[in-house]
């Protein structure tokens, strides 16, 4: 796909350099130092170790990289933004936590908190002082840019992608709730602006295509480190993606439990139609992720939803920018 080169709006208006914080640099004199890209939604974005990051996510991520101290049964959850997190999340939390809450409970967690609740985002929250076993925490980061402490410790990393096609269509839909909550008056840029600016790389921890080819290569090369998940698959087989979860983290569900439906319950607990008529999960009022309403996280988790936002042409050039990016990578993502 195309991407403009004279917009005004989308130059680097700031660069110089990539380097690293050293010890005695402010934060102030880091973010001076990076490039910086405005977005068409009017956000800052700045281009730390390749990826783009605003400003106040970057510097609760330099202190994960540099003060994260992990645990070896901790479980690491990645994604790029609306790829099917809050899913994964809640998948997670009750696979983990099923010696401990029922599907029965009336007390179970996943019936009164959000997801994002129960497993933090270690780029929006200080995730030192989580508890719980194993420790759950979520992130959007790529993996160069997690501690180096978690990519030498024995915690597991699970990583969900989906279709480029709905993670665009989805992210477009949830970038406008938002403006639109901010300033109903804003025009909201076009599904073919966004698009173009989407496909240069430049949107929240992006480029995603090159976050994607890091834990696509990783787990192949450390099966045993990453598990890589598509969220097609999980929509076309969610007992077995849920069998494939459990084993990875070391909590394999007995043939006791696959014979008296377990799977299948926690599966259509933590499925969509049930989360999104939770209460706690319409609320406008209620906030696990910082300024952003638990509501907002629902809309619809269907797949072929860009049919509905996109044109067919726009689909096929972004099918085609994305088939180049993945070339030779043996993964595909249709």
């Amino acid at each position: 796909m195309d991407c403009p080169q004279d917009d005004d709006d989308l130059q680097v208006i700031s660069s110089k350099g990539e380097e690293l914080p050293q010890p005695n640099e402010s934060f102030q004199e880091l973010l001076q130092s990076l490039p910086i890209r405005k977005r068409i939604t009017k956000e800052l974005l700045y281009l730390y170790d390749g990826f783009w990051i605003d400003e106040s996510c970057l510097e609760v991520v330099i202190d994960f990289q540099q003060n994260f101290q992990p645990q070896d049964t901790d479980i690491i959850l990645v994604t790029a933004p609306k790829s099917g997190t809050t899913w994964l999340k809640s998948l997670v939390f009750t696979i983990t936590r099923r010696s401990q809450y029922t599907i029965s409970d009336k007390n179970h967690p996943l019936l009164t908190t959000n997801p994002h609740g129960l497993v933090p985002f270690v780029e929006y929250v200080n995730p030192h002082n989580h508890v719980g076993t194993p420790r759950l925490f979520a992130t959007h980061l790529s993996y160069t840019l997690l501690p180096e402490s978690i990519k030498t410790s024995k915690c597991k990393i699970i990583y969900l992608c989906r279709n480029p096609r709905d993670t665009f269509v989805s992210m477009w839909h949830f970038e406008h709730k938002i403006m639109s909550k901010l300033d109903p008056s804003w025009q909201f840029p076009s599904p073919k602006e966004c698009l173009e600016q989407f496909c240069e790389g430049v949107s929240h921890f992006g480029p995603f295509w090159e976050q994607i080819l890091q834990y696509w290569k990783l787990s192949n090369e450390r099966p045993e480190k990453v598990l890589f998940l598509k969220y097609e698959e999980l929509k076309g087989d969610i007992i077995a993606q849920c069998k494939k979860m459990a084993d990875f983290m070391n909590c394999s569900f007995s043939s006791e439990e696959e014979n008296d439906g377990v799977i299948k319950d926690i599966a259509k607990f933590c499925s969509f139609e049930h989360l999104s008529n939770l209460e706690v999960n319409k609320q406008t009022e209620q906030r696990s992720v910082p300024q952003l309403d638990n509501g907002i996280f629902f809309r619809k988790g269907e797949i072929g939803d860009w049919k509905n936002l996109i044109t067919t042409s726009m689909a096929e050039k972004l099918d085609q920018f994305v088939e180049q990016k993945l070339q030779g990578s043996g993964l595909k993502l249709n």
